[in-house]
């Protein structure tokens, strides 16, 4: 695999119609919004679900089980410091005795937990195992121990371009959940929240100083670019509508450190609508997509090399 040589930027626009993008739960599932704006905002923590999800369904070998080299750390109903203990046994290191190098001390200094030069190296086997691990990092310090990893791949909140109007929906259940309910007959009422019409706007960077530490490759990153262009085709639901990525603009400087600031470069993607701004938007097509000024909106991926 080949390593990461040049840093990247990114400008990602993606919209949802007629659904909830990133529920609150500290707010009844509404969608997330900022209150004094009043725009949408769906948390960097939702997109990379989606990215975890997206490597988990293509990533498979011929039995369905993940290709070695692409598990998933952060997953439904795992355990996560059970799998810190098994990267520990994987490299023949037990928690339970003293450490085979004295360099790591004399002794446990507590029994399951690894200490020293331990912590490089099961968290050096936690990156190569796992594909969220080595891009977006993890926090491994609990249990057994594999300290912490920071991610190559750094995503921001997304942002809606306009005001997003939240819409509340009365649904009606007309099963019952138990004997005592089923007897007071009349269906049950309940409440679902949806964005009639949202354009999001989110950034990222690619530091290639931390994929080189992580073990991140050039092969991950272009795993990373389809997962954004797809990653909602496989992720649809009642509740989240019809979500769909709609522009992926990438920056790609000639050398590691870059050679622009990065908040210059999406000053250079804007966006402006292309119907009367009093009426609300309602589809893509009231949006355009610009870079220096010209229209991109022919293509959904770009990748445009940084002078």
């Amino acid at each position: 695999m080949s390593n990461i040589e040049k840093r990247y930027d990114f400008v990602f626009f993606f919209d949802v119609k007629d659904g909830n993008p990133n529920g609150d739960p500290d707010a009844g599932n509404l969608p997330r919004i900022d209150a004094e704006t009043g725009m949408g905002l769906v948390t960097d923590v939702c997109l990379k679900r989606k990215v975890r999800n997206y490597v988990q369904l293509t990533q498979l070998d011929k039995q369905g089980k993940p290709k070695e080299f692409f598990d998933v750390f952060i997953k439904e109903k795992a355990i996560l410091n059970n799998t810190i203990e098994n990267a520990f046994k994987k490299i023949g290191i037990d928690l339970d005795k003293k450490p085979a190098d004295e360099a790591d001390g004399k002794k446990r200094n507590e029994k399951g937990v690894a200490q020293g030069g331990e912590i490089i190296k099961g968290r050096t086997r936690m990156c190569a195992d796992f594909y969220d691990v080595r891009t977006f990092g993890a926090v491994m310090s609990t249990g057994p121990n594999a300290g912490q990893v920071r991610g190559p791949i750094q995503i921001t909140f997304s942002r809606s371009v306009e005001p997003i109007v939240v819409l509340e929906h009365s649904i009606t259940r007309v099963a019952k959940t138990t004997v005592e309910r089923a007897e007071t007959g009349g269906s049950e009422m309940g409440r679902k929240y949806t964005v009639p019409y949202g354009l999001y706007r989110a950034h990222g960077f690619v530091s290639a100083h931390l994929a080189n530490q992580t073990g991140f490759s050039q092969e991950d990153l272009d795993l990373f670019w389809k997962a954004m262009q797809e990653m909602f085709e496989h992720d649809h639901s009642a509740a989240r509508g019809l979500m769909c990525t709609r522009k992926l603009v990438v920056f790609e400087h000639k050398t590691a450190l870059g050679n622009k600031p990065a908040h210059e470069l999406f000053e250079r993607v804007t966006c402006k609508r292309t119907n009367d701004e009093k009426k609300p938007a309602r589809e893509f097509t009231d949006y355009d997509i610009l870079l220096d000024g010209k229209s991109i909106c022919t293509k959904t991926f770009h990748i445009i090399k940084v002078e």
